[in-house]
């Protein structure tokens, strides 16, 4: 349970790196280790986050083309910035980090959608990330 906890404090330094990063505009690697001297995360979570920002960032255009296409009826200008990082993060690492359980990975991402964003947010997010393991499974 610890070991869980750690990676979830990892996926959050990784959301509030994205996050501050398209906000201020700072290197996201400053931001980064910023976050990280606040926490103590042994060496394979921090290796975990590290892994997982450098992965979502050199993915940004292939995860927001998932994200347009699974949100029917939806622009991704209208996605909050929480939520569209968090799915950002939720698809990257089921695409990229298949070592981590679908379940897991789902979530991971409705915790940080009910702990980050409106309440409404973690059935939007669930929602994609269903779309999105339903369409992989099917093709």
């Amino acid at each position: 349970m610890i070991q869980e906890s750690l990676r979830h404090r990892a996926r959050e330094i990784v959301l509030k790196t994205l996050y501050a990063y398209e906000q201020g505009g700072k290197e996201s690697n400053k931001i980064f280790e910023n976050l990280l001297e606040k926490e103590e995360l042994n060496k394979k979570n921090v290796e975990f986050a590290h892994t997982l920002l450098k992965l979502v960032l050199e993915n940004i255009p292939w995860a927001d083309e998932h994200i347009a296409q699974l949100a029917e009826n939806w622009e991704l200008k209208r996605i909050a910035v929480i939520d569209h990082h968090i799915l950002r993060m939720g698809l990257v690492e089921l695409e990229k980090i298949p070592s981590t359980p679908i379940k897991v990975v789902i979530n991971e991402a409705l915790e940080l959608a009910k702990e980050y964003s409106t309440l409404e947010s973690f059935k939007f997010i669930n929602g994609i990330l269903d779309s999105y393991i339903k369409k992989k499974e099917d093709s």
